[in-house]
């Protein structure tokens, strides 16, 4: 099915086509993962746009993308959707690398009416009559840049906005008077699954020469009864048992997010001054024990990660000890506020920086792999990476102490729990774990230190004397330790789960660095990823073996 067949097709065979993605979407994602319960409320919306607009000359933009897999499917990847995430599949969000359906990339939020505003001042110039289109939906439209670019429009130029409410707004605010307070034109709500009506509105929208807004509602999680219930829950997912179907795994272990949380819960339970804040992620980030716990000190401000970190700095000024948990991908959007409002004051925020490194099926518009680069530049502010929970909870517990800004960096995925470290870890002092006085050492950071020591292990087999160093932290690092072992005549490899492009191995001059290489890495599978790049272990041990001939 592509774009023009479905210009054709009856109204009941639109509805019969709308099961038959979602049925498809369901399939894949149980399979795969991925983003659920907004993608199954878009389909007809969906239908609706391909049958109103010409999806190549046309622009359409969505904000966010994971609402738009019914997208893919019914422009040119239906027969490939089976690929979904997997390496050298289909990515999770639009992509026009991928698709010249996909007019714009779309991973993080709120983009979309800067992006549109251009396009159209760009068609405009050139004298173009294609119709420039904005879905957003997800709270997107409470994000910061999406309030900014408003202004642009008062007067403005030709465009359609289409205002996906599916409940999830994260900030509570009337938001079609606030589209018309910025001059757009907005048409009565709309059912979101009623294909006819949506096309009529498109259709009419294509008439205006002035902004117009079109908002719809839709139900999150549409035809899939566990997603409808409790939509957040489905909201991003791992594969599940489409007969059984739950929404979290069975897994006893826990991973990084819930370790940090539960230590920092337990810490503000002695500590008053604690406070906890993050931008519309407070169960990805772990905090969802903390904000049942201590409901005054927990604060959400939606998907606005420039005021999250101005808001925590506040906080710090006035006396409190404030932990930003972000995702590494979104702290990108705040870097200015970490060096202007924080760093520069000597504030004592901490940020809980999750998913730092690869993060797998997401791919590249969430890959957690430049914060160290963009951040160890900045003085006066510690950073740390913990290769255990026992490290995780001291390092924080130090950070909330210090009277200055830390950054305590972590993975997604499983934690490891046993640790056999007796002594409280100290700024700037890494651990030497085995053989120091080897000829090789690896200085690992966090999760790559049980690699590096089965790395180690292979080479001392093999005849090649190999130490391991956990580095525990980036910033300040351990120089004594390093000048000892240069001055012994060691080689010293890094390995890191970070760009190696400004990464660790670079601030410590390491001979040889291992990560990942100076470009944006695709999605899959983290262990298919490292295969790809030369990060698994076996490969890992060939490349140091070919260093040290």
């Amino acid at each position: 099915m592509m774009p023009d067949d479905i210009k054709t097709l009856s109204l009941e065979a639109l509805s019969d086509l709308a099961g038959s993605v979602r049925r498809q979407i369901l399939e894949t994602v149980s399979r795969n993962g991925g983003h659920l319960s907004s993608s199954l409320g878009a389909v007809e919306l969906v239908i609706a746009l391909l049958r109103a607009f010409d999806p190549l000359s046309d622009r359409i933009l969505w904000d966010v993308g994971h609402q738009a897999y019914a997208w893919k499917i019914l422009t040119d990847r239906g027969g490939r959707f089976s690929t979904l995430r997997q390496i050298d599949g289909i990515s999770g969000f639009p992509n026009p690398d991928e698709s010249s359906f996909d007019a714009f990339i779309a991973g993080h939020a709120g983009s979309s009416l800067a992006v549109a505003r251009g396009m159209a001042a760009a068609r405009d110039l050139k004298g173009g009559a294609e119709h420039i289109v904005a879905v957003i939906g997800d709270a997107s439209l409470a994000n910061g840049m999406a309030l900014e670019a408003l202004e642009g429009y008062r007067g403005g130029r030709r465009m359609i906005l289409v205002l996906n409410d599916n409940g999830s707004s994260c900030v509570q605010f009337d938001s079609e008077a606030l589209l018309k307070s910025f001059g757009f034109s907005v048409l009565p709500r709309l059912d979101g699954h009623d294909i006819s009506a949506m096309e009529e509105a498109f259709s009419h929208a294509k008439t205006s020469e002035s902004p117009v807004a079109i908002p719809i509602r839709t139900v999150k999680g549409r035809g899939f009864a566990p997603a409808e219930e409790s939509p957040e829950s489905w909201h991003g997912v791992s594969a599940f048992n489409l007969s059984a179907p739950t929404a979290k795994g069975n897994s006893a272990t826990l991973g990084w997010s819930d370790s940090f949380g539960r230590a920092l819960t337990d810490l503000a339970s002695r500590d008053s001054r604690i406070c906890a804040l993050t931008a519309a992620m407070c169960e990805g980030t772990g905090l969802s024990c903390f904000a049942r716990e201590f409901p005054d000190r927990f604060f959400d401000v939606g998907i606005c990660e420039e005021n999250l970190v101005a808001f925590a700095a506040g906080l710090a000024k006035n006396g409190l000890r404030p932990v930003v948990a972000v995702y590494s991908t979104f702290l990108q959007r705040a870097v200015d506020q970490v060096m202007h409002d924080v760093c520069l004051l000597r504030l004592p925020v901490v940020f809980a920086v999750d998913r730092a490194g690869c993060v797998g099926h997401d791919g590249r518009t969430h890959h957690g792999m430049f914060d160290i680069p963009m951040l160890r530049s900045l003085p006066g502010l510690t950073i740390g990476q913990p290769s255990s929970v026992a490290e995780l909870r001291d390092m924080l517990a130090q950070a909330l102490e210090s009277g200055g800004p830390w950054v305590i960096r972590y993975p997604r995925g499983k934690a490891v729990v046993a640790c056999n470290e007796t002594k409280q870890l100290k700024v700037g002092i890494a651990r030497q774990l085995s053989n120091e006085t080897a000829s090789l050492q690896l200085w690992a950071l966090g999760d790559q230190v049980p690699k590096a020591q089965r790395i180690a292990e292979i080479l001392n087999n093999r005849g090649v004397a190999a130490g391991v160093v956990d580095a525990r932290f980036i910033k300040p690092f351990d120089t004594d330790l390093l000048a000892r072992q240069r001055a012994a005549g060691a080689v010293i490899v890094s390995l890191e789960n970070g760009s190696v492009a400004g990464g660790f191995g670079e601030a410590i001059g390491a001979d040889l660095r291992l990560g990942w290489p100076d470009e944006f890495i695709d999605h899959g599978s983290v262990e298919d990823l490292e295969r790809q790049h030369g990060l698994d272990v076996e490969s890992l041990v060939s490349r140091i073996e070919e260093f040290m001939t």
